[in-house]
Formats: C-alpha cells, sequence, structure tokens
C-alpha cells in the first residue's frame, strides 16, 4: 500500500476521474454562471458582454434587499427549528432507557422522504384562511382568531422557512444521531462516576464533541435558508406581491419566466458568493471553538 501511495502516477490515476467529474459539473458550470453575469443573453442567441450593468441594475432592485433579507430569516428559522429540535430528540433517542426508540427514529425520518409538492399541499391546506385547519381548530375552541398565514406580507415567509424546516429535521436529527453514536461510552461512564447528572453529562460532553456535526448542519440550514426555492414557488408564487422572493426565485423568475438570463445569473452569481462567505465565516467560527475547548 505505502509503494502505491509513494507513486505520484497511482495517485493521480486515482483522483482523476473524481477531479474530471467535479470540473465538469461543478466547476464549468460555475465559471459560465460568472461569464454569462457580465452578458445580456436570452439564453439562444450569442451573449452581449454588458460589464457590471446586471450587478448595478440588481443592487438597485427593491427586490434585492428583500431577498437577501428573506434568505437569512429562512435561513435563521430553519437553523432554530432543526438544531434545537434535532439535538433534543437526537439524545433523547440515543438514550437506551426510552422505550420504542426505533420507532420514534423512523418517524421523525420519514418527513424527509415525502415529496416537496406533497408537504407543500399538506401544509397549504393546513394553512388556508378559510377552512384551514390551524383556523377551524380556534373556531371549534370559541376563539375569535384566524391568520391569512400566507397572504399577509410579514409573515409569509416565515410560515413557508417552517414547512420547510419541518420537512428537513429529520435530516439533521439523523447526522446528530451519527454524531452521539460515534462518541465512546466510556465518556459517559467516567462523568457517572465522578457524580455527573445526565443534562451535565451532555452539556459538557455531548455538546462540545457534536462541534463538527453542528458545522455541518449549521452549513447545510443556512445555505439551503438563503438559496430556498422549491416551498416558495409552491406554496407563494413569490408573493404576495414580491414577499417571499429570495435570490434563487430572482434567478428563476427573469431566467425561464422573462427570459433574461444575463440578469438571472447575476443573481445567481451574487448567491453563490453569499454562500461562500458564510462556509468561510462558519469555519473560522468553528476554528475558534476548537482552539478554546
Amino acid at each position: 500500500m505505502k509503494r502505491y501511495l509513494s507513486n505520484p502516477w497511482a495517485i493521480i490515476t486515482f483522483i482523476a476521474p473524481a477531479v474530471l467529474l467535479f470540473g465538469i459539473f461543478v466547476f464549468y458550470p460555475l465559471i459560465q454562471v460568472f461569464y454569462y453575469s457580465f452578458a445580456e443573453w436570452d439564453g439562444v442567441n450569442a451573449a452581449k458582454f454588458v460589464g457590471l450593468a446586471n450587478y448595478m441594475k440588481l443592487f438597485k432592485a427593491s427586490t434585492f434587499k428583500v431577498a437577501n433579507m428573506n434568505g437569512f430569516k429562512f435561513g435563521a428559522v430553519i437553523t432554530i427549528y432543526q438544531l434545537v429540535l434535532a439535538t433534543v430528540f437526537a439524545i433523547a433517542v440515543s438514550d437506551k432507557r426510552i422505550r420504542c426508540r426505533k420507532f420514534f427514529r423512523t418517524a421523525y425520518f420519514i418527513p424527509v422522504v415525502l415529496s416537496v409538492t406533497v408537504v407543500c399541499q399538506l401544509w397549504g391546506s393546513i394553512m388556508d384562511p378559510t377552512n384551514g385547519l390551524i383556523n377551524s381548530l380556534a373556531k371549534t375552541m370559541g376563539l375569535d382568531w384566524s391568520q391569512n398565514w400566507l397572504g399577509k406580507r410579514f409573515q409569509a415567509i416565515y410560515a413557508v422557512a417552517f414547512v420547510n424546516a419541518w420537512q428537513w429535521m429529520g435530516y439533521q436529527f439523523a447526522l446528530i444521531v451519527a454524531g452521539i453514536k460515534s462518541i465512546g461510552e466510556d465518556f459517559y461512564e467516567a462523568a457517572e462516576i465522578d457524580g455527573a447528572t445526565s443534562l451535565k453529562a451532555h452539556w459538557y460532553i455531548t455538546l462540545p464533541l457534536l462541534k463538527d456535526t453542528f458545522n455541518v448542519c449549521l452549513l447545510i440550514s443556512l445555505t439551503g435558508g438563503i438559496k430556498a426555492f422549491s416551498e416558495i414557488d409552491i406554496m407563494t408564487g413569490g408573493g404576495p406581491g414580491n414577499a417571499t422572493y429570495t435570490l434563487t426565485y430572482i434567478m428563476y423568475n427573469y431566467a425561464f419566466g422573462r427570459q433574461k438570463f444575463g440578469y438571472g445569473l447575476t443573481s445567481s452569481a451574487v448567491l453563490v458568493i453569499e454562500c461562500l462567505a458564510i462556509i468561510i465565516v462558519l469555519n473560522w467560527l468553528f476554528g475558534l471553538w476548537k482552539k478554546l475547548l
């Protein structure tokens, strides 16, 4: 094995297919995104170079600020909801004293395997202002209270973000369960001998040792919030007005709805930069956390 690892041609042979596939399906399309973001292009005819005109137009557009704010709101909602609940549920089902642990693991993960369209239709019916389950329950209880969850400008993005958080919490749950399983039982046995309660053991052992898992979960949730699209397109169509626009929805709306691919790809380029910035900042913060521990 050492003979193969010391041979540079053997290393190149093994990594070349992966590098080639990455270059074709990831790096090359990414270069095209940035290239066409500087052009006026309808997706068919030859592109016309316009310099920074698309970026200036995007930054001046009122929808750009709305889309950025919505991306961070979306990311904040799903991060808080998913990480908190997923951590609590993962710690609970990892306790051998809990009965029916396999059932709960399956139940928490079921929404992940459902179609996004099915989930959005389900929650769209639940949130219906006229015959929705939530408003109907309030009416049954004699409460003079009802909400148009998806029709109000300032709460629609939170309602859609909740649907996404509900569906994908099981994915974060599975990652955290896997992280907990990788922690040796010796740590908990030593904590029990020292007289630590279960709560203190999880606070001082489980959570710090899950820092790498939390890093991955945060990257998934925050970048997922910024590039949110499917739930928005199905449940609100970007409305009411432009209240639930995101950068991804701007790209879709202009590129495929108006055939302005150059302008649409400009929002994609900004999205890529924001996602890279989040990754760099989070890795830096978790690097500091590791040094402090």
